[in-house]
């Protein structure tokens, strides 16, 4: 799998389909991180979705880089 390649995905959203495109390694490490916290990934989309302040597909990639960086 190219982990550079993007990747679109559709889900929910407080009651609304979206979609948002990532490349895959971002997906993997969104997917990662919901397992960890123990919540589904469309709950962790929905709980940066909240708190976002620009484009969501940034705002994860900014989410993701950010948990790594508190380790």
């Amino acid at each position: 799998m190219n982990e550079n390649a993007l990747k679109k995905h559709s889900i929910v959203i407080a009651g609304h389909q979206t979609s948002i495109t990532l490349e895959n390694i971002f997906w993997r490490h969104l997917k990662k991180i919901a397992r960890a916290r123990g919540v589904s990934l469309s709950i962790l989309i929905s709980e940066i979705d909240a708190h976002r302040e620009s484009n969501l597909s940034s705002t994860i990639r900014v989410f993701i880089l950010k948990n790594y960086l508190k380790d």
